[in-house]
């Protein structure tokens, strides 16, 4: 079991009975001060009241502490979700003894079932007796749905002569689509950061991480980022624009991607993790419309699992993008090996192709020689199992 610490916070994952399986299903993540906030939610229009209660918390700019049960969305639960999520927060406060203002509630699993509070009650009660500050993973795993495994990373750097700590935990297997995903992501340092610097930076550092991963194109109401950094390692508060930022940006840019690839990774059903890289773009726009019109084709995905170099199936989904190109100048190659060149399949070197996808990861490149832009998504393929979960989520 990985321990990770971050300087300033303590962790909690308990069992409080909302998972017939009698799994882990509420996690605290509790910091020792008042830390700057800055988050992410759902696009969509339907919201969880987790969602409407933390973005209500999010005008402050500050969170203590994050109370967060699995099993249960609370979502489309009306009035009455929204109330039991402000009492979730009142809960984890008075056990605290802070501000319930400074606590955001998360929740996730089953959309449309009232949540069972006097259970969630007991379990935040034990969850405030349990903090320690070596268990993120327990927290991590408290938090899990269909995930098969828990997630979670670090990374440290040096700002000032001061120690700093990124570390962070997500969950996600299924709906993970960008803008968001069916995720809850939750991205912790004990530097010291100004709050329009940190806003920046979790925008910046999601755009190039978890907005750049795709299992099946789907989303949720509950999705939710959140990046606090409480300054309990006293450096001085890094500013936009400054070389600190820099620095803290990259390790947290690495912190987000170690996360989000290994949501595709633990995608429902997932046996293989794929790269779709674009270059050749005239915009990075452009580039991202290709790269995930491949990455989300149904029929591209089977072909990955079927372990059939099927190029075909790429070159219709870049036809379909919507952006404008010359079918003349593509080439598509996996892991090195071209299977269309200048427009044109390369029959020949299917047997190769068929290598490189019986792989666990590949990349796939594409380049339009339209431009000078490029990026990378990633995506998973699409099995049987994938289908037999989902057919059965409710029962």
């Amino acid at each position: 079991m990985l321990k990770i610490t971050v300087p300033g916070f303590q962790f909690a994952g308990v069992t409080c009975g909302i998972k017939k399986s009698k799994k882990r299903d509420l996690a605290l993540i509790f910091s020792e001060i008042p830390a700057t906030a800055a988050a992410l939610f759902t696009t969509g229009s339907i919201k969880a009241p987790a969602v409407l209660v933390g973005m209500k918390r999010m005008k402050r700019g500050r969170i203590q502490a994050v109370v967060i049960n699995s099993g249960n969305a609370n979502s489309c639960t009306g009035v009455r979700g929204v109330r039991d999520a402000e009492t979730m927060c009142r809960e984890a406060a008075g056990h605290l003894k802070i501000d319930p203002g400074l606590v955001l509630p998360s929740s996730t699993g089953l959309i449309g079932v009232p949540l069972p509070m006097q259970r969630i009650r007991g379990g935040i009660k034990k969850a405030a007796r349990q903090l320690a500050t070596d268990s993120l993973y327990d927290a991590a795993d408290a938090i899990r749905t269909t995930d098969r495994f828990v997630k979670i990373a670090s990374q440290t750097c040096y700002l000032n002569g001061k120690r700093v700590v990124v570390a962070g935990m997500v969950k996600g297997a299924g709906m993970i689509a960008p803008h968001m995903a069916t995720m809850l992501a939750y991205i912790l340092t004990n530097a010291a950061v100004r709050a329009d610097c940190l806003r920046a930076m979790l925008k910046r550092c999601a755009d190039q991480t978890f907005h750049c991963v795709t299992v099946d194109g789907d989303m949720s109401t509950n999705d939710t980022v959140l990046f606090l950094a409480n300054g309990a390692s006293g450096n001085p508060p890094i500013r936009r624009g400054s070389g600190e930022e820099k620095v803290l940006g990259r390790v947290a840019e690495a912190v987000m991607k170690n996360l989000a690839l290994k949501l595709v990774e633990d995608g429902e059903g997932t046996t293989k993790l794929v790269e779709i890289r674009v270059d050749g773009a005239r915009s990075t726009a452009e580039a991202k419309k290709v790269a995930f019109t491949v990455a989300n084709s149904k029929l591209v995905k089977t072909a990955f699992y079927g372990e059939d170099p099927n190029f075909g199936r790429i070159m219709a989904a870049i036809g379909y993008a919507g952006v404008p190109l010359n079918p003349d100048k593509i080439d598509v190659s996996f892991d090195g090996v071209s299977v269309v060149r200048n427009g044109v399949g390369l029959p020949a070197n299917e047997r190769k192709a068929a290598q490189v996808l019986r792989r666990r990861s590949f990349k796939v490149r594409i380049n339009l020689r339209q431009g000078s832009a490029s990026t990378s998504v990633w995506t998973s393929d699409l099995s049987h199992e994938y289908v037999r979960i989902n057919s059965a989520y409710r029962t």
